[in-house]
């Protein structure tokens, strides 16, 4: 029998008996739509309506200008200071459970927006600045297509029953979403083929390369499943990053008349920002950052490194104004006060630091580049970069050759590089101290899933057990989130299918490592999981409460390294399979927020979320074997240009080297780079004093420095296109300082909308240039070269060029 859940007694204004089949689950209760929230936009329409008619039923003027004006000034009230408050004050929590998403429209937009994803976000992959696909782009492409066919398709008889049997609703919608965004992830097992096959040659059968693209997707999926109760179901789990998605399917689908100003806000936005777009993306490159210091001074290597960033590595940025939306984000709409300020004062000390460590010539930084991924060799000068012969150092089986070493020498990092590793194993064990000393409860919420776990390892059968009542009824539960209590009336995912998942995915990955002859031993890929495992619930609450998470694929670079020693392309598989396994339980969690938030059903955010992740796999195949072919030379360059660049590729590549080759050799206590191992234990120290001096004065704001962030944005620079960083913070500030302080009912109704809109329209109009001008369909059309591009004689935001990546081997 399915396991039942009673909903709580508040989802409802009229209750019913619930009703219970062995067949399946019980059939969820009517909710009353009409029923206005407190605060909300539909207590004003009520209290309008009622003013506003007379006993005879017609509008009375007066008393509809009266309600008004009643209503505007009780809406116009601070927004709340606690950011959970915000889910239930600018979502509805209000379900209708008639809604069906398993429709055909849903399943055949799905597939077709899970293909486009997929190719989309392979694409940027191999950008500059490397973004991922905007689920918001996917949300209003896929609200068009399914009215579309509502419209289209007929509606009577049996082919009209299956194929379009009532409008297309807004859960439809949210399991089209679920499905085109799990495709749109771009699979880690990218990074590793794309690697293989750049640097080593190597270049497995397609369908084990599927297969390897699915085993490390699902491995994740399995995990998720144990941390529900820690990262979706408490209200102060926000997932900032899910509200501006979950405000505008609330607006495309809710009351028409109601919502025909944000309707109308939305589109508007969208257009305007598409026309824009092309402006940076295609015709006037130069407004991707416009810095006034290079500028004036265009032979200056200073200038560039400081103030430039136009381009990918080219420099740190500093007070250029960056108007290309793609390198902006939209971020600074949803991000909280404190992951803002927090990350802005690391932003601020990444630049004070990768200038001291350059200009001091720490790590003998001058004779390499300002910023790269890349590997050098120690012949290199501050005029002439060589890049590392890594192939000269290893077998035939990619494994270390000494001798070849001892004749090849050490590589070196660029400075800038070798601290971002620093600052990003900093922020990780800074991470597991300040979630346990500011959100224990998150631990706490955790162990009954972890304890499952050792139960099932145990005892097997176990895991087909019904799972025991909690001693609190979740409608008691003060810290869950009100959106999770309203989906109580739905059956859960039960815990034995996640359990099949990840055996499933472990058995095909044993499985594909082997063939591949990735010479990552069974054992190797088992502790790599189990690491993953660990981390999943830390970065996961760093993500549902501030929207930020430090990556953890140095940490797990670093652990291959000791366990493994002396193979790298063993290290890129347990990269894989130790950091990708974190990443899609995250993703599998976020996604389950953005159906608490939109009333759908767990299984069917399971359900889509699995077909989505297998078709983009596929995907993500073809269009990186396509862009590795076309764009070669580029991908292999130092700096690349400002359509392509291999710099995620490159750092994948090198790190795997210095990390899975030469750990011992480059970062052991005493050698050149033993600080990236020295700060994880600094790591667990950093929050300490904080704490200490929050218990000491808890009204002082100690505890609202966020550690983690400031030491990931240590290093944040490091890489890509940074003009446009600085004009990230300054709207986040001015949204969260000034609009949201001072036009708190603006925000509330249009601000998740306005970033919604920006994505949407950025994001089109960098698929349409990047296939159809820049290159990703074969050979690109250039736009005539003028003062716009400076195409010809260096970046686009005239900072000098450094003739040393002119001359590199």
């Amino acid at each position: 029998m399915a396991e039942i859940r009673r909903p709580p007694m508040s989802t409802a204004t009229s209750l019913e008996s619930e009703k219970v089949s062995s067949d399946g689950p019980p059939e969820p209760m009517m909710v009353d739509l009409n029923r206005p929230r407190a605060g909300s936009a539909d207590t004003q329409a009520t209290v309008l309506t009622q003013a506003t008619m007379s006993t005879l039923g017609k509008p009375d003027e007066k008393a509809l200008l009266k309600a008004r004006a009643d209503a505007e000034a009780q809406s116009e009230e601070p927004v709340e200071a606690r950011m959970e408050d915000i889910a239930v004050k600018a979502l509805s929590t209000d379900d209708d459970p008639t809604l069906n998403p398993w429709t055909f429209r849903a399943f055949f937009i799905g597939i077709l927006l899970s293909g486009f994803g997929a190719a989309l976000a392979t694409i940027f992959l191999f950008k500059p600045q490397p973004v991922g696909v905007s689920v918001i782009f996917l949300t209003v492409i896929s609200y068009l297509m399914g009215n579309a066919m509502a419209m289209v398709l007929p509606t009577k008889g049996v082919v009209g029953r299956w194929l379009n049997p009532f409008p297309f609703n807004s859960k439809e919608h949210l399991a089209i979403i679920v499905m085109s965004s799990s495709a749109s992830g771009v699979a880690n097992a990218t990074d590793v083929l794309a690697a293989q096959k750049l640097y080593y040659g190597i270049r497995p059968h397609p369908m084990i390369s599927v297969f390897l693209l699915l085993s490390s997707q699902l491995l994740g999926y399995g995990v998720a499943g144990f941390l529900r109760k820690s990262l979706v179901y408490p209200g102060k789990m926000l997932w900032p990053s899910v509200l501006p998605l979950s405000a505008l399917v609330e607006t495309l689908h809710r009351d028409r008349a109601r919502m025909a100003k944000r309707w109308k806000f939305f589109w508007t936005v969208f257009c305007v920002v598409a026309l824009y777009e092309l402006l940076p993306q295609y015709i006037m490159p130069i407004l991707t950052g416009i810095s006034f210091f290079c500028l004036a001074n265009q032979k200056s290597l200073l200038f560039t490194n400081i103030f430039g960033g136009a381009a990918g590595n080219e420099g740190l940025g500093l007070l250029s104004i960056g108007l290309d939306w793609q390198y902006i984000g939209t971020g600074a709409f949803f991000l909280p006060l404190q992951t803002i300020l927090n990350t802005f004062v690391g932003y601020i000390l990444c630049i004070v630091l990768f200038c001291g460590l350059y200009y001091g010539n720490v790590w003998n930084a001058k004779k390499f580049p300002f910023l790269s991924q890349q590997l050098f060799s120690s012949n290199s000068t501050s005029t002439h970069f060589d890049i590392y012969k890594q192939d000269h150092i290893l077998n035939e089986n990619f494994e270390l050759d000494e001798s070849a070493l001892a004749a090849e020498g050490l590589p070196s990092f660029a400075a800038s590089h070798a601290s971002h590793l620093m600052t990003n194993n900093l922020s990780i064990t800074a991470s597991i101290v300040h979630v346990i000393l500011f959100n224990p409860d998150v631990i706490r919420h955790a162990l009954p899933g972890l304890g499952k776990l050792k139960q099932w390892a145990l005892n097997p059968r176990s895991i087909f057990r019904k799972s025991e009542r909690p001693a609190v009824s979740p409608a008691e539960d003060e810290s869950l989130d009100p959106h999770y209590k309203a989906m109580l009336a739905y059956s859960e995912v039960p815990n034995w299918w996640y359990g099949v998942i990840l055996l499933f995915s472990v058995v095909m990955a044993t499985i594909c490592i082997y063939v591949i002859q990735s010479t990552l031993p069974w054992w190797g890929l088992l502790l790599a999981v189990v690491i993953s495992f660990m981390f999943s619930l830390i970065l996961g609450a760093m993500s549902g409460l501030l929207g930020f998470h430090a990556p953890i694929s140095t940490l797990v670079q670093l652990l291959g390294a000791k366990a493994l020693g002396g193979k790298p392309v063993a290290n890129m598989y347990f990269v894989l399979f130790g950091s990708s396994t974190q990443g899609q339980a995250l993703y599998l969690v976020s996604h389950l927020k953005l159906g608490q938030y939109g009333k759908l059903s767990p299984r069917c955010t399971f359900t889509f979320q699995i077909l989505g992740t297998i078709l983009g796999a596929m995907i993500n195949l073809v269009v990186m074997e396509s862009i590795t072919t076309n764009q070669r030379d580029i991908l292999l360059s130092i700096q690349g240009t400002n359509v392509f660049s291999g710099q995620v590729i490159q750092s994948f590549n090198s790190n795997a080297i210095a990390f899975g080759a030469l750990a011992d050799k480059m970062f052991s206590i005493g050698q050149t780079y033993s600080w990236v191992v020295l700060a994880l234990p600094v790591g667990f120290l950093v929050p300490l004093p904080f704490y200490a001096a929050h218990r000491m004065w808890p009204k002082a704001g100690f505890d609202y420095i966020v550690t983690p962030a400031v030491s990931y944005f240590l290093g944040y620079l490091s890489s890509g296109i940074n003009s446009s960083v600085l004009m990230h913070f300054v709207l986040a500030l001015f949204v969260q300082l000034w609009v949201r302080k001072r036009y708190p009912k603006w925000f509330l109704k249009y601000n998740y909308i306005l970033a919604a809109a920006i994505s949407g329209g950025t994001e089109l109009l960098v698929f349409i240039t990047t296939f159809a001008v820049q290159g990703a369909s074969g050979k690109a059309v250039v736009f005539p070269p003028y003062w716009g591009n400076n195409y010809q004689t260096g970046n686009v935001d005239f900072c000098a060029k450094n003739p040393a990546l002119r001359r590199h081997k």
